[in-house]
């Protein structure tokens, strides 16, 4: 199956279980059911558009974090330059040094994969317009029209990462 018709497919499914998901939470809240429907409408929409562009900042953060590693090691620069060279001065100075030094070298071999990190800033994005949209369309139970839907495009986002990970790499031609 082509990309195009994978986005395709998964906006609609999206589209549906969350029109779905927001009928049945907003009408145990609300009888207006004009707003019940709106709030379904609103939700099932979202979920399929950013089920669209999540993919795709989904697909650019693997592409650029994935195979990578994040040290945790401190990168600080000097933050004080020692101008009294009093002896308490300098002691500060090298105490300070000298525990920048211990935690670098101790994280130096902690390494967090960029596959762990490369989901968060579209999971980020998705929880904030969802949050944003439905709390502006006034929708009656937010946080359960909203929560499912972070969590499966939390859970999305991972497994589909490590899916574009496993993917054996296409080997270069020679000429």
């Amino acid at each position: 199956m082509n990309s195009t018709l994978r986005l395709i497919l998964s906006a609609a499914v999206s589209f549906s279980f969350y029109f779905v998901w927001s009928y049945w939470a907003n009408g145990m809240a609300s009888d207006d059911q004009a707003l019940v429907l709106r709030s379904a409408l609103v939700q099932g929409t979202l979920s399929a558009t950013i089920t669209i562009l999540f993919t795709f900042i989904l697909e650019k953060s693997v592409s650029k974090f994935g195979d990578s590693y994040l040290s945790l090691i401190f990168v600080v620069p000097i933050i004080c330059n020692v101008h009294s060279k009093t002896s308490q001065n300098i002691a500060i100075f090298r105490t300070f040094k000298n525990a920048l030094d211990n935690s670098a070298k101790y994280l130096s071999n902690n390494a967090i994969p960029g596959s762990v990190l490369a989901p968060l800033l579209p999971i980020a994005i998705q929880s904030s317009i969802a949050i944003s949209v439905n709390w502006v369309n006034q929708t009656p139970n937010l946080w359960l029209t909203v929560a499912p839907s972070i969590l499966i495009t939390a859970i999305y986002g991972y497994v589909y990462t490590y899916s574009l990970l496993s993917k054996p790499k296409q080997p270069v031609l020679q000429e």
